[in-house]
């Protein structure tokens, strides 16, 4: 663990004020992202992100050091944002792909290709869509989505490898198919 980040998590741990408030504002917008990311969702998102820090809250008690500080609350986010997708999965709830999903400081226009893209992502099973999202959107690399995630090294590379195929499969074969893309005529 970095100096700094020892010393803010004492800082937090002693109440200091604006201590959480700094590891929050450090932490905010990658939280935020990956949770829109991996919810398909702003609305949930947001949602989640604040969870997540109200989590980090009550369990910075229990961090250790072992891990970088980032890779504990990315790993407390990933878990978080699972979960409600398999709670969201098993009550049967399929909610639609929110457009307006994209990273904070992206400000381009989206393109039908991004969006299609974000579609396909929503598809994908809660295990692959955060490795590939950890991975190929956010920079990860497999040791530390593995870390991340409770999960072997190795298993990060086959997921990031199968999530690949799947999302080729989501976004190629509707159009040699001419069937319907994601709403659309392909």
């Amino acid at each position: 663990m970095r100096a700094s980040d020892a010393d803010l998590v004492e800082r937090c741990r002693r109440n200091e004020p604006g201590a959480f408030e700094q590891l929050y504002r450090d932490h905010a917008s990658r939280v935020y992202n990956l949770a829109c990311r991996l919810s398909g969702s702003v609305t949930d998102g947001e949602d989640l992100a604040q969870e997540v820090f109200v989590l980090v809250f009550r369990k910075l008690e229990s961090f250790k050091g072992e891990a970088a500080l980032s890779t504990w609350i990315y790993r407390l986010a990933t878990n978080h944002c699972l979960d409600y997708l398999r709670r969201r999965h098993a009550g049967g709830r399929s909610e639609p792909f929110d457009e307006t999903v994209q990273p904070v400081s992206v400000t381009a226009p989206l393109r039908a290709e991004r969006i299609d893209l974000e579609r396909a992502i929503t598809r994908l099973s809660p295990g692959y869509r955060a490795a590939f999202v950890l991975h190929d959107v956010e920079g990860f690399n497999h040791h530390e989505i593995a870390a991340i995630l409770g999960i072997a090294e190795g298993t990060s590379k086959s997921q990031v490898h199968k999530a690949r195929l799947k999302l080729r499969e989501y976004l190629v074969a509707p159009e040699a198919a001419g069937t319907k893309r994601f709403g659309h005529r392909a």
